[in-house]
């Protein structure tokens, strides 16, 4: 029994934002340009810091939390991460991201899958906000602790493919009390087209009143 309690609570949860078979070529040279600039450890067995680190994903962000085990179990215990609710590698949201502490910016590496699919053989605007929320999201969770999406504002320039990959990056323009205020462009993995730019404003929330529904 005992030994079951604990499998549960400490077996490994998988990151989604690794490479998988379903990545084409543009997503691993992306993939690999910021993740080369992370850090690593040395033949000395000391830890090289990089300007950029990546940030794990998993389907949901409750279970691997501080006490998120207990409290996955007790809040929807069913529920999953949107982007990260398909089994099928490929099908919808592959995507991982990098922050840059330095910098303070926050980029995205997304490859659009099959099911995403809005405008005949290109990606449904839905699915292309919600990456855009999910890195500039991130970033001003970064910024300011737990958020929530006040307000988005989309510019959709150019449609995207499906299959392709794009890439996201994100800064933050300012911050009032519980306000942060960020702006995203969505380009072309060789930066040459621009497919959105937007604006977001996030306000900062405990986590209590997520947890309470206030």
């Amino acid at each position: 029994m005992l030994k079951g309690l604990a499998s549960g609570f400490f077996s490994k949860p998988r990151d989604f934002s690794l490479p998988n078979s379903s990545w084409g070529p543009e997503m691993m040279r992306l993939y690999e340009q910021y993740n080369s600039q992370c850090g690593e450890e040395t033949e000395g067995g000391e830890n090289r810091e990089g300007p950029w680190k990546r940030l794990p994903s998993y389907n949901r962000f409750l279970k691997y939390a501080t006490g998120g085990v207990y409290l996955s179990r007790m809040i929807h215990k069913k529920a999953r991460l949107f982007t990260r609710n398909n089994r099928d590698q490929g099908a919808t949201f592959e995507y991982v991201l990098f922050f840059n502490s330095e910098e303070d910016k926050c980029v995205g590496v997304f490859q659009a899958g099959h099911l995403l699919e809005g405008p005949p053989g290109h990606v449904h605007g839905g699915a292309i906000a919600t990456m855009i929320d999910t890195v500039i999201g991130t970033h001003a969770t970064i910024a300011c602790g737990p958020v929530l999406t006040a307000n988005l504002n989309i510019n959709y320039r150019r449609p995207i493919p499906l299959g392709n990959t794009v890439l996201l990056e994100s800064s933050v323009d300012k911050k009032e009390g519980k306000k942060v205020f960020v702006t995203c462009k969505m380009t072309s993995s060789d930066g040459s087209k621009l497919h959105t730019d937007s604006t977001a404003l996030f306000v900062s929330i405990k986590v209590s009143q997520l947890l309470l529904g206030s």
